[in-house]
Formats: C-alpha cells, structure tokens, sequence
C-alpha cells in the first residue's frame, strides 16, 4: 500500500508550489461539485483546474495519465482524478481526489433515487421522465456520432464496429466476450500503433511493493462485498448486486455509455430488475446530475433492492445504492494504485495501444446497439423479442408508437439548434407536462 507519490521522471512542474491535503482536498470537492455535462466536460474541467490555474500536473503528465485511464475499466474521468491525487500525496491524496470527485453527485443521485422509489408513477412525474428518455436518447445519438467520428479511421475499424453491433444486437453475445474478442484482435492482428518511446526506460517500482498494492486494494474490495453475501446469502438480491457489479467493473472498457448497454440489457432481460422505461428513467437521472455519468448504477442498485430487498424497502433500498457504489468504485482504487507508477511504459507500449484502439471501435458498435435498443424502447410502448434459432430480433408494436414527437423535438435541439445537454432534458422534460396538461382525460 506503500506506492510513493511519483517517480522522479513524474514530477510536477513547480514543486515549491505543492499543494496541501486540505487543498487538494478542497479543489476536489469543487471539481466533484460542478462535474456536469460528462466524462468529456469533467475531464476538460481538471486539465483546466490542475494544469492551466494551478499548475499541479504538466501537460505531457496528464495527457499520458489520461491516456492511461483510457486503457482502464471503469470511469476514465475519476480514475484520472485519483492519478491526479496520487501525484500530489500519493495513496492518502488519491482517496481524497477520487471520493470527492465522485462523493456529491453519488448523494444527489440516492436522494433523487428515494424520490423517485416514492413518486415515479404519478402522472405528472411520469410525463416528466417521459420527457428525459427523448432527451437521453438523442444525448446517446451524439456520443455514438462523436466517438465514431475519432474512432472509426478506416474500413478495418468499420468491420469491427458492425461485428460487434451484429453480435450483440442480433446474436446476444456477452459483451465482455466481445471486449476480450477486440483486444485479442487488435494485438494480434492490428499494425501496432507508432507512441513516443521515451518513456520505456522509466524505471518502475519494486514487483513485491506493487503485488503488496494489488493485495490490499483487491481485499478493499472484495472483503466488504463478501461479508454481504455471508450475511443476505448468495441468492439475496444485494449478494447478486455485488457479484453482477463487480464483474461490470472488470469489463467496463471504452467509457460510460458502452457499460450502459451491457448494463441496460442485462439488469433489464437478464435479472429483471428494472423495466426499460426505468432503466432510461435512471439515465436521466445520471445526465441531469454532477459526478459520472456511470452513477446511474447507483440508481439500479436502489431500485433493485427496493423492490426485492425484502424488510424496509427504503433501508434496502439504500443498502443496494450503497453495495452498488462500492462494486462500482473500489476497483478504481486497485486500478490506479497499482498501475499509476507504470503509466510512462504502459502507454508507451505500441501493441497495447492497438489493442485499445480495435476496442475504441468495437465500443462504437456497442453504443450503435445501446441507442436502436433505447430508441425502439422510447418511442414504442410495447416491444417484443423473438428468436429464430440463435437469431434475436427485436419487435416493436407499430400501434403503440409513443414519444416520437418528444425525440425528434430533441434531435432537433440537440443536432440542429446545438443546445446543450442540460437545455435539451429541460425543454423536452417541460414539453412532456405541458401535453400532459394540455391532453384531452
């Protein structure tokens, strides 16, 4: 647990200038309070904060940083804040930047979860949500155009975009099947990517410091999840909860909306947690508020256990929320720990950079599968699968045709009069009570 602040090749561009605990922790705190809009705009917000203002981190440090985080599982925008931590007190600032990044945003979603548990089928809160699911629909519409538009360089990168939109949309293949198929593919196959080789004589710490690290952090994470599952037993739906979300951790490559397509279907048609219409309630939930966009599995967790959790359903409620939170996070901690002293020679390795960029263009598919599954799910009240041999098709029932109005008003705000995020869930949100209002009983 003894991984020190930074190597010497690491360190900061004015160390006289060093922050203290107490205002790394508070420069956190606020990075955490105002992370809206996304991994992109909360990734923006620190290279503002911690490279141009306060000069904490170099450029080249916090580019290779980020480039590392990208390689992770889990979200890229808190694990770069932990790194970022790291640099400046090594494990004690890591904790300190990655908890408060993440802390408000985990409380405004619980408390909003608990709302929601109580009143999300009055009408007026329905026609509200109703409102929100245009709106993340077209909000997943433009992270599928724009992470295509970086990913997809060639008709190599297409190929594996359709393969893995084929697979999981037509054929159901697990998607960590599909992430595993990516990489493999990518360094194997795949020219190797051409990086500055600079960084492959970094000298890194001793292999017994960092399996020490690994030790530690792996029973931080695990220890917490298996006394749940030695308390509620294996088959209670937090001890499933912890097990389902801790293998999401490990698998979650290619950023936020890539996890919520495995993550839709599989709490959704798998373990029949949530219906769709909350699954995309609770995305909307996640997109309106601060911290990561994957904190929309807190909501699950609330919701799942609310609903089975059997006892008080507030109290298992939050027990789900809370289990959800540590499967999610607590690996991020492993991740970052373990590897920050090895990012210089990690992203400098060219095959590994190929394998992360076939991934990059298999997530392009996995978002193409997430934004047909929400779409026919928003705009159609009624959807059927049917299976003809290993082929799955998805039906909609074209009389129950729904929201269409609601996500071309949302498309149109989003595409073609450029309103932000934030803009488009409030025009659309407001459109839906109006016509709740407005609409012959």
């Amino acid at each position: 647990m003894g991984t020190p602040p930074a190597t010497a090749s690491q360190a900061r561009p004015d160390p006289d200038a060093a922050p203290s605990l107490r205002e790394t922790a508070r420069v956190f705190a606020t990075i955490g309070l105002q992370s809206f809009g996304g991994p992109a705009a909360q990734i923006a917000l620190m290279h503002r904060v911690l490279v141009q203002e306060r000069r904490w981190l170099s450029e080249p440090a916090f580019l290779s940083a980020l480039s590392f985080c990208m390689l992770l599982p889990g979200p890229e925008a808190m694990q770069l804040a932990t790194y970022s931590g790291w640099r400046l007190h090594g494990i004690k600032g890591g904790l300190a930047a990655g908890l408060l990044f993440v802390a408000p945003g985990a409380a405004l979603v619980l408390a909003l979860s608990v709302f929601y548990g109580a009143y999300g089928t009055t009408p007026a809160v329905a026609a509200l949500f109703a409102g929100v699911k245009a709106a993340v629909l077209a909000i997943v519409l433009e992270a599928l155009i724009r992470l295509g538009r970086r990913a997809l360089r060639g008709s190599g990168d297409w190929l594996v975009a359709g393969a893995a939109f084929v697979a999981l949309f037509f054929f159901k293949v697990p998607f960590p099947l599909v992430v595993i198929a990516a990489a493999l593919a990518g360094y194997v196959l795949r020219t190797p990517v051409s990086v500055a080789a600079g960084a492959r004589d970094q000298t890194p710490v001793p292999l017994s410091q960092t399996l020490r690290t690994v030790a530690v952090w792996l029973a931080v994470w695990i220890v917490p999840l298996a006394a749940v599952v030695a308390v509620f037993g294996s088959d209670h739906v937090l001890a499933q909860l912890a097990w389902f979300f801790s293998k999401l951790a490990v698998v979650t490559f290619g950023g936020a909306y890539a996890v919520l397509a495995y993550m839709a279907q599989a709490v959704v048609e798998n373990y029949g947690w949530l219906s769709p219409g909350e699954m995309l309630d609770g995305l909307g939930l996640a997109e309106t508020t601060n911290g990561p966009l994957i904190l929309v599995t807190e909501f699950v967790g609330y919701t799942a256990a609310h609903r089975f959790g059997g006892g008080a359903p507030v109290a298992m409620g939050i027990l789900g929320a809370l289990v959800t939170l540590w499967a999610t996070f607590a690996p991020c901690f492993l991740w970052i720990f373990a590897g920050a002293p090895y990012i210089e020679r990690i992203t400098a390795a060219p095959r590994l950079s190929s394998a992360l960029a076939t991934v990059t263009a298999a997530v392009v598919g996995v978002i193409a599968n997430l934004s047909v599954w929400f779409a026919l799910h928003v705009i159609f009240r009624h959807v059927d699968e049917r299976a003809l041999g290993p082929l799955h098709l998805i039906v909609p029932e074209p009389a129950s045709i729904d929201a269409l109005a609601l996500s071309l008003l949302a498309v149109v705000l989003l595409f073609v009069l450029r309103r932000g995020i934030a803009t488009t869930l409030a025009v659309c949100a407001a459109a839906s009570l109006l016509w709740l209002r407005l609409a012959p009983a």
